[in-house]
């Protein structure tokens, strides 16, 4: 079972922030300035995240890209049906109808 590319980029980009929090919540002095640990387990995991997460990033991007397309692909089609429906009607109000001139 191939699971789907962006679960498998989610949880690598919490697993790059929660174990350097995890780490060094260990430390006493890190447990003193919560605030400054979560902001370094941030950077770090960023930093993580740009040099080693490149294949599932690009793996999750394709797959946002190819579902935009199809749901943009079938809402043109039902926009191009709408238009073509609109012309129609538009063209047969504008066409005289013969009348009898006596």
């Amino acid at each position: 079972m191939k699971l789907p590319p962006i679960l498998v980029y989610s949880v690598l980009r919490l697993l790059a922030f929660l174990v350097p929090l995890g780490i060094m919540w260990l430390f006493p002095i890190m447990r003193e300035y919560w605030w400054l640990t979560a902001i370094f387990a941030a950077l770090i995991g960023m930093s993580l995240s740009i040099l080693f997460l490149r294949r599932p990033l690009s793996g999750a991007s394709a797959e946002i890209y190819e579902r935009r397309a199809a749901r943009g692909s079938a809402a043109k089609s039902a926009a191009a049906k709408d238009a073509e429906a609109e012309d129609a009607a538009l063209d047969a109000a504008a066409d005289p109808t013969p009348t009898r001139e006596s």
